[in-house]
């Protein structure tokens, strides 16, 4: 397997403008949901990493064509005939679970292996399943295998009995087609449950109440193509911000919906960053060492990411004070940790929580991500760590961000990719 690595010099305040891209966890379900219809769907912006790559391999896999022109995906699902998903492509990409509810909508059957993706929990799709069930699907899990049979399924009622995003998308997805109302109660309320449907919407779904406590879904006979712009990645923006509350200087990010992220903002101010908001932009100045936050608890939407826990943790490291770290969705999260303890920082863990002191200063070092935000807080760390810091597992990181060591080298970082010595 081809391996790279960042080396960083750290210590480099950060200034500048960046475009955001589009959010990988809302392209990603529009384009499972893109099978849906045999017309032509054109996605805008394409974000260039690794999960959009590894998906389009498996709509391609499944019969559909897809090309690139510029920065726009155009996918064509006329010629899908194939419903099943082969365990090389599932291990490779979390998000393959998607592909349950289209492919049962359009063909009332679909075969998928147990998904892989990050390693940082079981992250279990019980709750996916066990909706489609209460919607009239047979499921069969049989040596690491998911076959659904949707022949007999109908519009119901489905009580999530946690808000999980993915489970909501492909209850959302498998019930576009079915006769009568459909209702999900519970919900995930993330931004990229209210994008997918509008997107269904934009292709003639009726769906509502994306963002709420109830989703309703009425069945409709058919979908058409679309062209569309999903929305911008509120991680990814996290992620820029977070950087620069660590590193000092001044950032503005375009193309952001700045509502998305208010449980990070309200952080950063809290630590003392200014933050200016416009409708479609944010700007960050930090001066100085940020202070400490007393308590970050992940939590499902509006709460505070899992996606960005890492980074603030990260974050925490150097920040004058104590902060505890509550972690409640994955419970192997935390394996980062004990790399930025290599880079001296003051860390100690008990089961989901860890308590962070901050110190005067991280010292560069050699570094392995596992998995794709762990891996984007060690670089946030080399960033402002005194001295040379080389991370590992460089793929990784590519997976949810695009030319990551580009963007921030834009931003006055010292950081370059280079390949392994294998």
């Amino acid at each position: 397997m081809f391996m790279e690595k960042f080396l960083i010099y750290g210590g480099e305040k950060l200034f500048g403008n960046i475009k955001v891209d589009c959010a990988k966890n809302a392209y990603l379900p529009i384009m499972a949901a893109s099978v849906m219809t045999e017309d032509e769907v054109v996605l805008k912006n394409m974000p260039n990493i690794l999960d959009i790559q590894n998906m389009r391999k498996i709509l391609e896999f499944l019969g559909a064509e897809t090309k690139i022109d510029g920065v726009d995906l155009h996918i064509f699902g006329k010629n899908i005939k194939n419903s099943t998903i082969s365990n090389n492509l599932s291990k490779n990409l979390r998000s393959s679970v998607f592909m349950l509810g289209p492919l049962l909508a359009r063909f009332k059957k679909a075969r998928v292996s147990y998904p892989g993706g990050c390693n940082i929990g079981l992250r279990p799709i019980d709750l996916h399943l066990k909706g489609l069930k209460e919607l009239g699907a047979k499921v069969i899990e049989s040596h690491g295998n998911i076959c659904c049979d949707g022949s007999k399924m109908k519009s119901g009622t489905v009580i999530l009995d946690y808000p999980s995003v993915g489970a909501t998308e492909n209850l959302m997805m498998a019930s576009i087609f079915l006769p009568g109302v459909t209702k999900i109660y519970n919900p995930a309320k993330e931004p990229e449950i209210v994008d997918l449907q509008n997107f269904l919407n934009s292709m003639g779904a009726s769906v509502c109440g994306a963002g709420s406590d109830e989703i309703t879904i009425t069945g409709v006979q058919k979908l058409s193509g679309t062209t569309y712009k999903p929305i911008p990645d509120r991680i990814v923006a996290g992620t820029l911000l977070i950087a620069c509350a660590m590193c000092g200087g001044k950032v503005t990010l375009e193309n952001v919906v700045p509502e998305h992220f208010l449980s990070l903002t309200d952080k950063l101010q809290k630590s003392g960053c200014k933050i200016v908001v416009s409708s479609d932009k944010i700007t960050i100045e930090s001066k100085g060492k940020p202070k400490s936050v007393e308590m970050v608890e992940t939590l499902p939407y509006p709460g505070f990411p899992t996606d960005l826990q890492s980074q603030i943790l990260a974050m925490q490291t150097i920040s004058k004070g104590v902060c505890v770290v509550r972690e409640n969705l994955f419970e192997t999260r935390f394996r980062f940790a004990q790399e930025l303890i290599k880079m001296g920082a003051d860390i100690k863990l008990c089961g989901q929580t860890a308590f962070v002191c901050g110190v005067k200063e991280l010292m560069g070092a050699e570094v392995f991500a596992s998995d794709l935000r762990g891996g984007a807080a060690l670089v946030l760390a080399g960033l402002c760590a005194k001295g040379h810091t080389t991370v590992h597992g460089v793929h990784h990181i590519d997976r949810g961000y695009s030319s990551f060591e580009k963007v921030l080298s834009a931003l006055g970082a010292k950081i370059t990719r280079e390949s392994e010595n294998l």
